[in-house]
């Protein structure tokens, strides 16, 4: 994912954070929780689950996160008082604030992907968006046949495409693995390990959608 913001650009594939043209240092750590609240923008973080990402099993200090935090906004030119980038959201973890730039031009899309997992219905992002059992993951399948970095959707200006990221267990679309990127359509069915979802292509029609076919949304 690549995602400028302000003078600073943060590409998750490169692992480099970008600021006025030149690379800003930063350790893993600090890439790390960077990288997660990115990808969970605009919701808030616990603390909890951030140290559960960042070290997992493993018992820190408190001052570890807040540290990383320091580190983070001195890399991005942020101030904690009237934060451009990293939010704090008091008794509970860090939000990353800032709207991206440099998106692309045109008109909006006319459609709307989402996942349905269960009773769970997943807004997905315009950027990439990762199935695994990664707790930063758009969609987070905790069980041990999914690979922490599974599968990923990504959109472009006619729907969605989803390949597999190397995974062990292989992803299924429409009953069959695939073995390089797929397009997908509306209601088609994807499996990633125990997980069974269900791809929804919307129209957008004012401010509500509907199926690309035409049909009224349930």
């Amino acid at each position: 994912m690549r995602l400028g913001v302000g003078d600073c650009v943060f590409d998750s594939n490169t692992r480099e954070v970008v600021r006025e043209g030149r690379a800003v240092p930063l350790s893993p750590k600090a890439f790390a929780l960077l990288e997660l609240l990115v990808r969970r923008r605009p919701d808030a973080v616990s603390k909890d689950e951030i140290h559960e990402h960042l070290w997992p099993n493993v018992f820190v200090s408190p001052a570890n996160l807040a540290n990383l935090v320091v580190e983070l906004r001195a890399a991005l030119g942020d101030n904690a008082r009237k934060p451009r980038f990293l939010r704090t959201v008091s008794r509970f973890g860090y939000a990353f604030a800032a709207d991206p730039v440099g998106a692309p031009s045109g008109a909006p899309r006319p459609f709307a992907c989402r996942l349905v997992w269960g009773p769970r219905e997943i807004a997905l992002d315009a950027s990439e968006n990762v199935i695994g059992r990664d707790s930063a993951a758009v969609v987070w399948i905790d069980d041990a046949s999914v690979s922490r970095r599974h599968a990923r959707i990504t959109l472009d200006d006619k729907g969605a495409t989803i390949e597999d990221l190397g995974s062990k267990n292989g992803t299924f679309v429409r009953g069959r693995r695939i073995e390089k990127p797929a397009r997908l359509g509306d209601r088609d069915a994807i499996k990633i390990g125990p997980a069974r979802l269900v791809f929804r292509l919307l129209e957008k029609t004012g401010s509500t959608a509907s199926t690309v076919d035409g049909r009224e949304r349930p």
